[in-house]
């Protein structure tokens, strides 16, 4: 089976944020990411990531005003210095936390300027944090209406014009579904580009199954492709988290 992570921002919500990572240890994650930690103290993250003996996989770019607030600037024309500002503060939460992966997240926007100031931005970020792993992520935009990035071809497209070797495909099966309605599809035109990857099932976003998606038969063609990078439970849980967790096996 893959390496699987919890996503502590879904996940675990029936605890307290700083005691999920003992909650995702107790359950078998020995990987988790969190969507936003900014509100967080970082030694308080740092402590329970050493003490639990886990690997922080992913965060996002802020804004930290999460509910309510913009889904990322990166894609915004004339907002590049808060984007900049934004993206300096996520490297250092990165750093201290040895995460993996920092997801850049574009906003709600279109047209042909988006699209530039999307792959200029994206080339500055890797340019300014060249030892960080970064990733972009194509988003429904039923769940995120005006999000820029709402195609995996333009995902691609994209990596193609910033050609930075940090910066790669972060590959959500639930919205690969809600995009295309094929997700096997999609998978097999990205798989090349893919570094980090989240599951759910695309009916109400809850565990991952087999009813819409073949989940173990895609986590059997992910050890057959030899992925080796984690597979992220990014999901609502229908009950208690650790009740719902038989997909991992």
């Amino acid at each position: 089976m893959p390496k699987f992570a919890a996503n502590l921002s879904m996940l675990f919500k029936e605890y307290p944020f700083i005691e999920r990572f003992a909650a995702a240890k107790e359950t078998g994650f020995d990987a988790v990411e969190v969507l936003f930690p900014y509100d967080e103290p970082g030694h308080e993250i740092a402590r329970e990531l050493q003490v639990n003996r886990q690997s922080l996989v992913l965060i996002n770019t802020p804004p930290p005003n999460w509910t309510g607030g913009d889904r990322g600037f990166a894609a915004i024309p004339g907002r590049e210095d808060r984007f900049r500002h934004d993206f300096k503060r996520a490297c250092r939460y990165a750093q201290a936390l040895k995460s993996t992966f920092i997801h850049v997240m574009a906003g709600p926007a279109n047209g042909p300027e988006a699209h530039a100031c999307f792959v200029e931005n994206l080339k500055w970020a890797a340019d300014h944090a060249p030892k960080q792993q970064l990733t972009i992520e194509p988003i429904n935009t039923d769940d995120m209406p005006g999000y820029f990035l709402d195609d995996f071809d333009l995902g691609l497209r994209i990596l193609d014009e910033v050609g930075a070797p940090n910066l790669g495909l972060q590959f959500d099966a639930y919205h690969a579904h809600k995009i295309t309605g094929d997700m096997r599809a999609v998978w097999d035109a990205c798989r090349d580009r893919t570094v980090h990857i989240q599951v759910s099932d695309p009916e109400g976003r809850h565990e991952p199954s087999d009813r819409i998606i073949d989940y173990p038969a895609f986590f059997a063609q992910l050890d057959a492709e030899g992925y080796a990078g984690h597979v992220s439970g990014e999901y609502h849980p229908r009950h208690q988290t650790a009740d719902g967790l038989d997909w991992m096996r």
